[in-house]
């Protein structure tokens, strides 16, 4: 089997595979590169959600990429619009002809011999073993498990006659018109659903254990749509509203954390404004604090038009079992449905699953802290992308994708073929680095899955994107926690003819003017 070398191999062609690509295309433009993707086309995590009205549930001009505009004036977009902006950035950046579909990473494992990667890889279509080798590794699969969504299973699903659907398997022409629906869940997923489906079924109620904080933005951004009408330029236009988006959602969130009481009574307050009187507030009435849970963004009041109607409702309550015809709850009532969605969440998987090893040993990643929260402690040569949990995913992976190519640039200009971060046993605490910040269903099941919260930098995870910054673009590459070295035995690949620097400035790519506070 014919082994294929890459300098650089990244492992998924979404929103952080093609940041990845981008910032190192530009910043070693003599470097090989090769991006393995499992489906037919980029995108990802938006190519994988099709049910109606999938959507952003983060403003676009921070959702978007740093390097490129989001040209549209609307606040958030829709899965369709959104992976065809990721395959558009793709082609022009010139990193989609470096992208091969339908390979599924199966195991990758470094040897500090000779300073490389070996990846295994099938080809999903003909179950053909392939094999790449690379000095440098990029994880790009987010952490949703695509092949098994969340799914509970409910008392006397056997009896239900209807049709039972998850979101992250949408049935293809699924007819819901004239329909009764059933929405469990309570999160972004069933919030969406509830508008994009009420216009022409029967009736649809979103069913909850319990409520969620809920946040209604204008549909179109009124600063954005000024400029737009004065023919700013896409640059400028993009630069401010990335820059005061970013402003406004650590603001928030900061005064959420701080001034729990205050935030829920501004919180509900907006809820009540735009709900109106008729909208009982037991359902918007979360038992948590704010942000202790994401909060859910509806555009232009939705989801409070769709209720106001009367052809959507909701219904806070436990579900006591499955009925032929619906569900019914713990308080006795039964819901009527045609069809019932289980809106229930994600499951998560780091690394789409596949096994990770150095030297033929495995790696617990779990019991790893992140370094800078982008490299794996005691794992050379590779970048995790986790994006953020409280802000837009892409700010984050815009930043894992600049420092990557910063560190790949260091390494470069001064020989290094390895670098490892090295952690002590009291750098990392009992948490997973999404277990303190969010209490939501899927954060709390990624406990067991993804890495330990560090206790110090730069081992802990601040979800903070000023720090980020600081620390991913502006300080120093070299560190004591970051260890470089040669490796074993010499490389047979011959280096680069250009050993450049980067061919933009990486703050400036970050689309942003400020600096951490």
């Amino acid at each position: 089997m014919e082994q294929q070398h890459v300098d650089v191999l990244v492992i998924g062609a979404g929103i952080s595979g093609i940041s990845a690509a981008r910032h190192v295309a530009r910043a070693l433009p003599g470097a090989s590169l090769a991006i393995l993707e499992r489906r037919a086309r980029v995108g990802g995590t938006w190519d994988l959600f099709r049910y109606p009205g999938i959507r952003s549930d983060s403003d676009m001009s921070t959702f978007g990429f740093g390097f490129r505009p989001w040209r549209d004036a609307r606040i958030l977009a829709g899965g369709a619009e959104i992976r065809q902006y990721v395959e558009d950035a793709a082609a022009d950046e010139g990193v989609l002809r470096h992208v091969r579909f339908g390979r599924r990473a199966v195991s990758a494992d470094f040897s500090h011999d000779t300073g490389r990667w070996t990846v295994e890889v099938e080809d999903e279509e003909s179950g053909e073993r392939e094999t790449y080798s690379a000095g440098y590794l990029v994880g790009a699969t987010g952490y949703y498990d695509y092949d098994k969504p969340y799914r509970p299973r409910f008392p006397g699903e056997a009896d239900y006659r209807g049709t039972l659907v998850h979101p992250q398997h949408w049935p293809e022409g699924l007819d819901h018109a004239g329909k009764r629906v059933v929405v469990i869940g309570s999160g972004a997923t069933a919030i969406t659903l509830l508008p994009a489906m009420a216009e022409q079924a029967a009736h649809i109620t979103m069913l909850q254990r319990s409520p969620t904080y809920i946040l209604a933005l204008p549909e179109v951004d009124p600063v954005t749509a000024v400029l737009r009408k004065l023919r700013a330029p896409a640059k400028l236009t993009h630069k401010i509203a990335r820059t005061r988006n970013i402003a406004l959602q650590r603001g928030s969130y900061a005064f959420c954390r701080a001034y729990p009481r205050l935030a829920r009574k501004v919180l509900l307050g907006l809820v009540r404004a735009k709900a109106g009187k008729s909208v009982d507030m037991r359902h918007f009435s979360p038992r948590y604090k704010p942000w202790d849970q994401r909060l859910c963004v509806v555009p232009g009041g939705d989801l409070f038009k769709v209720l106001k109607s009367g052809k959507a409702s909701i219904a806070t309550d436990h579900i006591d079992t499955f009925t032929a015809d619906g569900i019914r709850l713990k308080s006795g009532e039964e819901l009527k449905a045609d069809i019932v969605i289980t809106a229930t969440g994600l499951s998560v998987r780091l690394l789409g699953g596949m096994a990770l090893t150095v030297d033929g040993h495995p790696v617990d990643v779990t019991n790893r802290v992140l370094y800078k929260a982008v490299l794996l402690e005691g794992v050379p040569n590779m970048s995790l992308v986790i994006g953020y949990t409280n802000a837009s995913w892409t700010l984050k992976a815009d930043l894992a994708a600049s420092y990557t190519a910063r560190l790949l640039t260091h390494m470069r200009r001064h020989g290094h073929d390895i670098a490892t971060p090295v952690a002590s046993d009291g750098d990392r605490s009992e948490f997973s680095v999404m277990g303190e910040a969010l209490t939501s269903g899927y954060i709390a099941r990624a406990n067991d899955v993804m890495p330990r919260q560090g206790t110090r930098d730069p081992w802990r995870l601040w979800n903070n994107y000023y720090r980020d910054r600081a620390l991913l673009q502006d300080a120093p590459i070299d560190d004591s926690a970051l260890r470089f070295a040669k490796a074993h035995t010499p490389h047979t690949t011959e280096p680069p003819a250009t050993d450049a620097a980067p061919a933009t400035d990486t703050a400036a790519d970050a689309g942003t003017t400020t600096r951490a506070a």
